[in-house]
């Protein structure tokens, strides 16, 4: 566990501004306590300065994490923001965006919202900007990009669901099970039917046989 570098320090303070902008001051100094953001195995973790002191007496090969995820930086040195950072950034964001209970579901299963689906939108949201999206009961629900919200189909760039890719990995297994089930099922009526065929073939041979030979 360590203090960011400076340039892992603008990388992440980047991401997290395009979401709430100046407001990024408020996470530091708290009325509450002054919070810090350290880095522990490539993870950016949110703690106060009283937790983080407590901390430091435990040694780092044994710490498994301490105070909130915000996220974690990947191989290319980019910063990704984990779900766990949402509860911190909603209060402070400046665009957001509510979409419709019937879309809430479809859009936590990774697909996009269409315009049919968008309760209202913050004005003057930019192409690109960072915004959090809420259900129209003002819970928060994921913070994507807002992508050309003027736009007629009216879609949004949402963060990929690992759990979209497994629905669909799911999906080909319980498809790929039918298949061999059936083939199992079918394979004896498959066998009984050639060998009702080859009788047959045989019987009506031997009728041929038979009468040339009168």
């Amino acid at each position: 566990m360590r203090p960011l570098t400076e340039e892992e320090t603008r990388v992440m303070f980047e991401k997290i501004a395009k979401y709430i902008g100046e407001n990024l001051q408020l996470l530091v100094d708290r009325p509450d306590g002054t919070y810090c953001f350290r880095l522990h195995n490539d993870r950016v973790y949110y703690v106060s300065e009283k937790i983080l002191k407590l901390a430091a007496n435990i040694s780092g090969d044994k710490l498994v994490s301490l105070g909130t995820c915000f996220g974690k930086f990947t191989k290319t040195h980019k910063f990704r923001l984990h779900i766990t950072a949402l509860d911190y950034l909603a209060p402070y964001a400046k665009y957001k965006v509510w979409i419709k209970p019937g879309a809430e579901q479809s859009f936590l299963y990774g697909n996009h919202v269409l315009k049919s689906g968008l309760g209202r939108i913050t004005e003057s949201t930019c192409q690109y900007q960072g915004v959090v999206v809420y259900s129209m009961a003002d819970v928060p629900l994921m913070s994507p990009h807002a992508d050309d919200v003027t736009d007629l189909q009216g879609c949004f760039h949402r963060c990929f669901s690992h759990k979209s890719y497994l629905n669909c990995i799911q999906s080909i297994i319980q498809l790929f099970s039918f298949i061999l089930l059936l083939v199992v099922h079918l394979r004896p009526l498959i066998e009984d039917s050639k060998i009702e065929v080859g009788n047959h073939s045989i019987r009506k041979m031997t009728r041929i046989l038979y009468s040339s030979k009168t």
